[in-house]
């Protein structure tokens, strides 16, 4: 590879996600339905969750919970490209797996939901077969995909023989308070199906809820939201625009200044010019 060389985000057979990458990049906010696997050939990922942050480094594991929220920044290494893959773990995989292995297990997981572990030499041997058929194919079967994403369960309960909760908990989220998540969370750009979910709630309940606690509906309150604490922070933290509408759950740049202008009559750019 040389520095002229595009960022490159693969999606394999909804099971795999190649990241390679010699820029700096931020990655979506994400609502993470299905548990992940992820390991770090080079460079490093930078996650920010629910509960925390933490940095995946080069030859790290991160294994994340379904059901939860998270944003992330890739950084290259001085003389390396950004390098990841991850493995989706859907509930029809692991239940199927379940079935074939006559594993029964009947205990909610209630754990950290981002963990880090140490891969032996099989994990990372694993790993990079899957680097070899991602970087030397333009495709894998769906035959293979399912080959190699069993592969990767029996290596994690070999690594980590405890993960059989974490991994076979098929439960839904639990009803939650609304008003401390809906507070805590605001800033995630995802939909309103997915924070009812988060929260424990059919779409038509979370609304109810929504309604009955915050007096708007879930957009109206998410828009104020997002926009009142962009306004606190140009002005009163010296922010630049540039460099918080991402973070506030904006999807661009002019999404933000029209919001912006619409709320407050002025753009961001000239709240800044003032202070």
């Amino acid at each position: 590879m040389s520095e002229e060389v595009q960022p490159v985000t693969q999606f394999l057979e909804d099971s795999f996600v190649y990241s390679c990458s010699f820029k700096d990049q931020r990655g979506y906010d994400q609502f993470v339905p299905h548990h992940v696997l992820a390991f770090q050939f080079s460079g490093e990922t930078r996650v920010q969750y629910q509960n925390g942050k933490l940095v995946l480094r080069k030859n790290q594991l991160l294994l994340v919970q379904k059901n939860q929220l998270a944003k992330s920044l890739k950084f290259p290494a001085e003389t390396e490209a950004y390098k990841s893959i991850s493995v989706i773990l859907s509930d029809d995989v692991l239940r199927q797996y379940a079935i074939n292995n006559a594993i029964y297990e009947s205990r909610p997981y209630t754990e950290e939901k981002i963990i880090l572990l140490k891969p032996d030499a099989l994990m990372k041997s694993y790993f990079q077969s899957l680097l070899s058929y991602i970087e030397e194919s333009e495709n894998i079967s769906k035959k293979l995909a399912v080959i190699k994403t069993n592969e990767a369960i029996a290596l994690l309960l070999h690594l980590s023989p405890s993960l059989k909760s974490f991994l076979f908990d098929f439960s839904e989220p639990h009803k939650i308070d609304l008003e401390k998540f809906m507070l805590q969370n605001y800033h995630y750009n995802v939909s309103i199906e997915e924070f009812a979910k988060l929260t424990g709630r059919s779409l038509a309940s979370f609304k109810r809820d929504f309604s009955q606690v915050f007096k708007t509906s879930p957009r109206k309150w998410l828009q104020e939201k997002r926009l009142t604490q962009a306004y606190h922070l140009i002005q009163d933290k010296k922010q630049k625009p540039t460099e918080i509408y991402l973070e506030l759950g904006f999807e661009n740049l002019s999404h933000f200044y029209t919001s912006f202008k619409q709320k407050f009559g002025v753009t961001p750019a000239t709240i800044q010019e003032f202070i």
